[in-house]
């Protein structure tokens, strides 16, 4: 049988529900289509761009690196209200549009 390490299960509940309530408040306050959310996109301020995803990108490892990126750097607490990615649209482009092809 194998070994349930339930900290590490709590923490990642823990996290999906921050996660969560970071979407579903960006999603209540935004026209977000049903099954997508709204990230900002930028490595500066002045720079940040609002796009819309597909909620099915968050079970892709490649867009959870950049999910990780931005909890690294903001924690829960986005600036911009929503969820913020601080990446150039380049590699945020980049991303996406592999999991579009993949899809």
């Amino acid at each position: 049988m194998g070994i349930i390490r339930l900290p590490s299960i709590i923490s990642s509940v823990k996290q999906f529900h921050k996660l969560h309530s970071v979407l579903m408040r960006n999603q209540i306050s935004n026209d977000v289509p049903k099954g997508h959310f709204a990230v900002y996109v930028g490595e500066t301020e002045k720079k940040k761009k609002r796009y819309v995803v597909p909620i099915a990108y968050l079970n892709q490892t490649s867009f959870q690196e950049l999910l990780q990126k931005a909890e690294e750097e903001f924690g829960y607490q986005h600036s911009m209200g929503g969820l913020t990615i601080p990446c150039n649209e380049d590699a945020f482009f980049h991303v996406t549009s592999r999991l579009n092809t993949c899809s």
